[in-house]
């Protein structure tokens, strides 16, 4: 049947395409899932819901706040107050606004805060956690944005570049640990966060990534793309010379 995590801790507790792969794993076995979300986010309930409906043994709230990475300590040590966790999926992240995001100073900061050194943040306190139970697994959620970052949102795909260039390489690593991290570039998915944008093309469903993910997962891929058509297809764009690439309308 392949991989059947017990325990799952998703931080982006509310986050589609997270609760998308808890979902698939539900799908294959009932889990206890741990969610991290602020404490004022207004979907959490929700999310619960969605999870216990989808064949959750437990579901446990954990206030989690991507963007204050001076609380994770304490908000990792509640998640693994109940036992041990299986699988981690970090899915948080912000979009922001393309233009924007590059003309306010704050908004940039607050994006590099939470893509990047939030992600950083509690991959590091779950690796010392999984290392020392000597198993387990980390999904972490990049995007094909990081693989080459355009000009139309260099903000936002610089963060996702470097957030990968993290995962990646925790999960060299921890080769010796027993755990394993799995890096997800999905390029355009139909979400709350990519809602009233125009879809790009290859533009997917969450529940297309969690299926990609799952089979990933099982292949043991380091890196899993969503939809597998994007690997060749970046590794096309990545290779086009800086002079020709800045000229394309992306």
């Amino acid at each position: 049947m392949g991989f059947t995590p017990t325990s799952i801790l998703l931080l982006g507790g509310t986050s589609d395409i997270g609760l998308a792969i808890v979902e698939a794993y539900l799908a294959r076995r009932p889990a206890r899932v741990v969610l991290g979300v602020r404490s004022t986010s207004g979907t959490r309930e929700a999310a619960a819901a969605r999870v216990s409906a989808a064949g959750a043994t437990d579901v446990v709230l954990v206030d989690f706040d991507a963007a204050d990475p001076a609380s994770h300590p304490a908000s990792i040590d509640e998640a693994f107050e109940g036992g041990p966790i299986d699988l981690a999926i970090v899915a948080f992240g912000l979009l922001g606004d393309a233009e924007a995001n590059w003309h306010d100073q704050a908004a940039a900061v607050e994006l590099a805060t939470v893509n990047y050194t939030g992600a950083v943040s509690v991959g590091v306190l779950l690796a010392d956690r999984l290392t020392a139970a000597g198993s387990g697994r980390i999904i972490a959620l990049s995007s094909v944005a990081g693989e080459k970052v355009r000009r139309s949102n260099f903000v936002y795909g610089s963060t996702k570049a470097g957030m990968d260039a993290f995962y990646l390489n925790l999960g060299t690593a921890l080769e010796a640990s027993g755990v394993r991290v799995h890096v997800v570039r999905p390029g355009f998915v139909r979400t709350s966060m990519t809602d009233g944008r125009e879809a790009l093309p290859l533009a997917v469903e969450a529940s297309q990534v969690a299926a990609d993910v799952v089979r990933g997962v099982d292949a043991d891929r380091r890196i899993i793309w969503s939809p597998r058509i994007f690997q060749p297809v970046m590794f096309a764009l990545k290779h086009v010379p800086g002079p020709i690439f800045r000229r394309l309308p992306l």
